[in-house]
């Protein structure tokens, strides 16, 4: 990959980004989202802009400078991604925490190996948020024929995840909703998410839920693993980044039982520390099975401690033990 690729694509992002920004009264992430949309189309499709000769040629030499077909898909989403993350440091989706790309790069060959018996695939992202993860996970499966869905309830959000996917010629669909209300989508082979770790607010939405809370809020993380459990297809693959301390607290049992009853854990594997702030906001890689026909729990989970992803030798080490894991504890029947 070449890091003047992704430089070179940041830095056109970010000065037409910018004079959008300025020309329009939008915010740096709205400008993100349109000036995304004009490289996609091929045109500047901001018809308030077209009696601005100086700013559309400004624009148009910018746009003629890319050539965008000649970057890969992972260039493409690296440096959407900077940009992105530029604009939420000032924006009101500061608090959606996009996964680092440390993360979303181990998660993509984790999906890999738990999808290996399949050619064909559908996979679930239902806090998709900007669709990062996402297509991450998709740059990796190309070996694969992909039906890729994301959910994301921000507008903003959705719209740039939709751009992104566009972008790296992912045919994605995203949904413009709130994940936890029903959703109209057949049911996945694999469901990926970035569990989003907070209480839900809508107490009426969440009485369907068996993980809800009958006394007060309850918790938002607990509800989407179960609204994935729903929309994965039985001996179908979960796979969540986790908080820590998912199984600590009142209503860890409540969860204990859920997933005992619906699913098999294959294994969990713990991010390095030092990628945290502190070890209360430490999280792991969740990896499970739905319950089904032939689904039998794997003789010993998967359960690891990861070391920093920098450390190339003990990395190396980590996925030589991980891949003899998959072959001889992992057994699934093709499709």
């Amino acid at each position: 990959m070449e890091q003047n690729n992704i430089e070179k694509w940041f830095n056109i992002i970010d000065h037409t980004s910018i004079i959008l920004q300025q020309e329009l009264h939008v915010s740096y992430l709205e400008a993100v989202a349109l000036t995304g949309d004009n490289v996609f189309e091929g045109a500047i499709l901001q018809e308030e802009l077209t009696p601005n000769e100086i700013i559309t040629k400004k624009l148009q030499k910018e746009y003629n400078s890319l050539h965008i077909e000649r970057f890969s898909k992972e260039e493409i989403r690296k440096g959407y991604q900077l940009a992105i993350l530029k604009g939420m440091k000032d924006s009101t989706q500061s608090h959606h925490q996009m996964t680092p790309d440390a993360v979303a790069l181990f998660v993509s060959f984790l999906v890999n190996k738990l999808t290996k018996n399949l050619e064909e695939l559908t996979i679930l992202d239902p806090a998709a948020g900007t669709g990062n993860l996402l297509t991450a996970v998709l740059n990796q499966l190309t070996q694969k024929d992909v039906k890729s869905l994301g959910i994301e309830i921000d507008d903003l959000l959705v719209k740039l995840g939709f751009i992104n996917a566009n972008l790296q010629e992912h045919p994605t669909e995203f949904f413009n909703q709130d994940a936890l209300q029903d959703l109209f989508i057949d049911p996945v082979d694999i469901t990926i998410c970035d569990l989003p770790v907070g209480y839900y607010p809508n107490d009426l939405g969440a009485e369907k839920f068996e993980l809800r809370n009958t006394n007060g809020h309850s918790l938002a993380h607990h509800l989407f693993i179960e609204q994935s459990f729903r929309y994965t297809k039985e001996g179908g693959t979960l796979l969540f980044v986790v908080p820590n301390k998912l199984f600590e607290g009142e209503h860890a049992s409540q969860l204990h039982g859920f997933i005992k009853e619906h699913g098999v854990i294959l294994g969990l594997l713990q991010l390095p520390l030092s990628m945290f702030k502190s070890e209360d906001h430490a999280k792991s890689i969740f990896m499970l099975r739905k319950k089904g026909f032939d689904v039998t729990p794997p003789k010993q989970a998967l359960l690891a401690n990861l070391p920093s992803f920098s450390n190339k030798n003990a990395m190396q080490g980590m996925i030589g033990r991980i891949e003899q894991w998959f072959n001889t504890q992992y057994h699934v029947s093709s499709e």
